[in-house]
């Protein structure tokens, strides 16, 4: 029965989440599903300002420090189970998160 996936991909590394979401894509063509996406969502930030001076005197610098998390969506309409078991085998790095819901 086909079913509609919806797959999140996160990961700190850009160039790691756009390959993953390229092979997804090329799979998912080659076996006759339609796919929309990747779509990219908003990038989190995650700041955290610190003082560099370890005493309460001295110049009032700060560190600053950023950590980006880059996010795509990737719907597949009409996937069944050969297209999932393709996506399985998938070898994806352990820098990118997946989330992958099914719907009816």
């Amino acid at each position: 029965m086909p079913q509609r996936a919806r797959i999140k991909l996160t990961s700190q590394s850009l160039e790691d989440v756009d390959k993953v979401a390229a092979q997804i894509k090329e799979i998912s063509e080659r076996m006759g599903a339609r796919v929309r996406g990747p779509i990219p969502l908003p990038t989190k930030k995650l700041r955290v300002v610190t003082r560099k001076s370890p005493c309460g005197q001295g110049g009032k610098t700060y560190d600053k420090w950023e950590l980006r998390i880059h996010r795509r969506l990737i719907d597949i309409e009409a996937a069944d189970q050969r297209v999932l078991a393709q996506l399985a085998r998938l070898s994806i790095p352990e820098s990118v998160a997946i989330q992958l819901k099914l719907t009816a």
